[in-house]
């Protein structure tokens, strides 16, 4: 049947299963959004205006990281395109699959510095999955299938469609084509097959598997650390919890495998590296069979690579053959995706105890944590956990709260954390809680961030005070960049460079500008008051808690130095 382009857009979209999109109009774009209202797409398709195309960019990519589906983005040409590069290299750094849909200037003004044109796919090259720039109407339709087909095959990741403007005029062909025949489809399945990626992920090596069971018959000291892998990859987490139960050894996690162990589990030692737990990171030193499933041995993790799990045999399983060895030299991988590789080996796994090493890793106790007068980090995300019971979404920004967030929230399923972990983006949190909730509308999402993110971010109350979005926002207000005055403190000689933050807003009046509800908090007893207040309304809320402008995260090894180095006990 004949449909002009932006029809067949939307007609993909809904082939797709897109139910909501997030985005900002502009010029180039507003032949897609006029078919929003002309043709009824509106009441079939959700779509959030959000306050700035960055907000739409990490909502798109919280509500992906949330549900397991493919966000959708769209924005116009421009400084419309360019204001998605921070939300799309975001996504790409946690492996996150969200499709970005942009339109350019018409074919006529491309390469003449024409009004707000720029080379986004030129741009967005190295912090994509793939991208596209359609010049013909006819290619429209497979070329938006395929980039769904990339965003969710393999290793996750972000796609980029720029559209030329002339073409969202045209007219084509188009017949309706569900998911499940896309492979069979004579001309996209050509496509995909050029694809620059792999689509196929690889049965792992039947060799491998057996080679790794008998490293662990011949282990006295396991350890298995989980990374974000095994959260997107669909139905590894079962797995993975049989796995480490059968072999019943401690299990660590980096920040982006939370929820993959329930942070209350008897084997769970913490989160691993620069703010890593002294369970965790003594055992990864003196572990003998260390098993990373899913993670990239960053460098918060393994900070010094060179003595990173020294007296151990390294083990790692990815599902992306580029990331081994790449920070970490290892001495036997397995490729392929997490959940058929656990599949496979807890199809021969025996039941394993290591009492006298578990022993050892869980000797190693915390410090104690205050309790006085004061607000103390620890008690806002334990009263979180106790008002939720547990179930809230937590979403962050990036600094001392999301190292608190992660340290003291137990997490129990995937999806539950959604942090930037890799690209580290202040200004994230909110947007991802936006996108969160709009996936998750019987959960509740609770916002985790400092008083220097919130500010990077915080006109996004439009969007959660226009579409009802029932987020709660939880400010740790120290007056200070924390994290970067706790560098200073430790490692600069306390010469606290422009981290003071002794100004405004006030964050009551500024949530209540904008019509939305506010409480500000000095003791537990009033943040347990407000929190409980907020949850029981329904509505968006936005409470600030004082915290101790020295309050430090614990604890703390530097950068590059060993594991077990701890600057801060």
């Amino acid at each position: 049947m004949k449909m002009k382009s932006p029809q067949v857009l939307m007609e993909c979209l809904l082939e797709q299963g897109v139910d909501t999109v997030f985005g900002y109009p502009g010029g180039t774009i507003l032949n897609i959004y006029d078919e929003f209202e002309r043709s009824g797409y509106k009441e079939k398709i959700r779509h959030i205006l959000t306050a700035h195309e960055q907000g739409a960019s990490h909502a798109a990519d919280g509500y992906a990281r949330s549900t397991g589906k493919v966000g959708v983005c769209f924005a116009t040409s421009g400084p419309g395109a360019t204001n998605l590069t921070t939300g799309i290299a975001t996504a790409y750094m946690d492996s996150s699959p969200v499709v970005f849909i942009t339109v350019n200037v018409g074919e006529n003004l491309i390469g003449k510095d024409s009004f707000q044109e720029v080379d986004i796919t030129g741009i967005t090259m190295p912090i994509t999955k793939c991208n596209y720039l359609v010049r013909r109407a006819e290619d429209l339709a497979d070329v938006i299938r395929e980039a769904f087909a990339i965003a969710r095959s393999g290793r996750p990741g972000p796609v980029l469609i720029d559209i030329l403007k002339n073409v969202t005029y045209e007219e084509v062909d188009y017949r309706p084509l569900p998911v499940e025949q896309h492979a069979a489809h004579g001309r996209l399945a050509a496509m995909l097959r050029r694809a620059s990626h792999d689509l196929k992920t690889p049965e792992p090596d039947h060799g491998d598997i057996q080679k790794l069971l008998d490293m662990i018959a011949a282990s006295q000291k396991p350890l298995v650390l989980v990374g974000g892998g095994v959260i997107r990859s669909k139905g590894a987490v079962p797995e993975f919890r049989k796995f480490f139960e059968t072999l019943n050894a401690p299990v660590t996690s980096t920040i982006m495998g939370g929820g993959a162990c329930p942070g209350s589990h008897r084997l769970f030692t913490g989160m691993i590296g620069m703010h890593g737990s002294h369970a965790s990171n003594f055992a990864v030193d003196q572990c003998d069979l260390l098993i990373a499933i899913g993670c990239r041995f960053s460098d918060r993790v393994a900070l010094d690579p060179a003595t990173f799990a020294r007296n151990a045999k390294i083990v790692h399983i990815d599902i992306d053959r580029s990331e081994i060895d790449k920070n970490v030299k290892t001495d036997h991988h397995i490729i392929g995706d997490a959940r058929r590789v656990l599949e496979l080996l807890n199809q021969g796994m025996t039941p394993h105890d290591y009492p006298e090493w578990k022993e050892w890793v869980f000797s190693h106790k915390e410090v104690p944590l205050k309790k006085d007068d004061i607000l103390h980090p620890h008690e806002v995300l334990e009263t979180i956990q106790a008002v939720t019971g547990g179930d809230a979404i937590i979403t962050t920004d990036v600094g001392q709260h999301q190292m608190w967030s992660a340290q003291y929230y137990h997490f129990s399923r995937p999806g539950q954390l959604i942090t930037s972990g890799g690209f580290g983006t202040m200004g994230f949190g909110l947007g991802a809680a936006m996108g969160a909730k709009m996936g998750n509308p019987d959960k509740p999402v609770v916002l985790c961030t400092g008083d220097g993110c919130f500010r990077m971010n915080c006109h996004e109350l439009a969007t959660v005070e226009h579409y009802h979005i029932p987020v709660i926002t939880v400010i740790f207000n120290n007056q200070t960049l924390g994290m970067v005055r706790q560098w200073q403190h430790l490692i600069y000689g306390e010469r606290y460079s422009q981290t003071d933050l002794d100004r405004g807003p006030d964050f009551v009046k500024l949530a209540n500008a904008y019509g939305i509800g506010g409480a500000r908090c000095a003791t537990q007893a009033e943040f347990e008051a407000a929190l409980k207040k907020a949850v029981a309304s329904g509505d968006p809320w936005v409470i600030e808690c004082a915290i101790d402008k020295d309050a430090m995260v614990h604890p703390m090894v530097p950068g590059g130095a060993p594991v077990t180095d701890f600057l801060l006990d």
